[in-house]
């Protein structure tokens, strides 16, 4: 697959409105196999781990997430440089044209979703963290970190779409109706909120500070997804992650790059 640039087009729609949708972003046969990687995945509880990645659920209602997903097995490592996205990350986030120019994996995790399932809605631009903020001046995007959610099952009405509130990325107030993150408010009647339908392979890239979250999963069934989170290079994991030298030692020098952009310096 040839490497996919932005355009002017999808600048302009990303600065608007802090989220951007790639169609048929990964192949049928890419989306098969991480389907079968998790097929095949043994029964965890909450804090267990499998190998080097570990299930950590945001709160009862999100379903199965395992985080330092990219530790699951070799399609989850197609997608750390996925040549749909990758050049998106490293101009949103990237630091082009400074002495810090440069790409870091932040979070990768695997959600895993069923019926009755939702992520409460969270972030904005009202005192948002400078991790998750979005910026554009000087001709440069500047954005804390910037998020790619790729489908692997169709999310389409009554699927549990993520919803996102468009120009929340910009917001110097706070939604009146919101309420906290972590209170479990649900994102479906909220006013401004809108969800993103997406067909299997399809790709949702949004700036963090992006007011977003998962409406209610009403059908049967699964919802599948994984979560690239890229920041800028001298970044860290916010929750400790490392990566297994094993992993390490296995990738491309690009790959590993991305998610070990300053290696360890150490005396001798």
């Amino acid at each position: 697959m040839e490497p996919r640039q932005p355009s002017a087009l999808d600048d302009f729609f990303f600065d608007l409105n802090g989220y951007l949708v790639l169609r048929q972003a990964a192949s049928a046969e890419l989306v098969d196999r991480i389907n079968s990687a998790i097929d095949a995945l043994p029964s965890v509880e909450f804090g267990e781990w499998i190998g080097n990645a570990q299930r950590r659920d945001y709160t009862k209602e999100t379903g199965l997430e395992m985080h330092n997903a990219v530790e699951l097995g070799e399609p989850f490592e197609e997608l750390i440089d996925h040549p749909s996205w990758v050049n998106y990350a490293r101009h949103w986030c990237g630091e082009e044209g400074s002495y810090v120019q440069g790409l870091f994996l932040d979070e990768c995790i695997l959600s895993v979703r069923t019926e009755g399932g939702h992520h409460p809605v969270h972030s904005g631009g009202f005192q948002g963290a400078l991790r998750g903020a979005y910026k554009y001046e000087h001709g440069v995007f500047r954005c804390g970190q910037v998020n790619v959610i790729l489908a692997l099952t169709n999310i389409h009405e009554g699927d549990g779409p993520t919803m996102v509130i468009p120009g929340s990325h910009k917001s110097n107030f706070p939604h009146p109706l919101a309420g906290d993150y972590g209170r479990g408010d649900r994102m479906d009647a909220l006013p401004g909120a809108i969800p993103v339908y997406l067909d299997r392979g399809d790709a949702l890239l949004f700036v963090d500070g992006l007011m977003h979250g998962g409406s209610s999963r009403t059908n049967p069934g699964e919802r599948r997804i994984t979560i690239y989170r890229y920041g800028v290079c001298w970044g860290a994991t916010r929750f400790g992650y490392e990566y297994s030298a094993a992993l390490l030692d296995r990738l491309s020098p690009e790959r590993r790059a991305i998610l070990q952009p300053v290696e360890p310096r150490r005396a001798g």
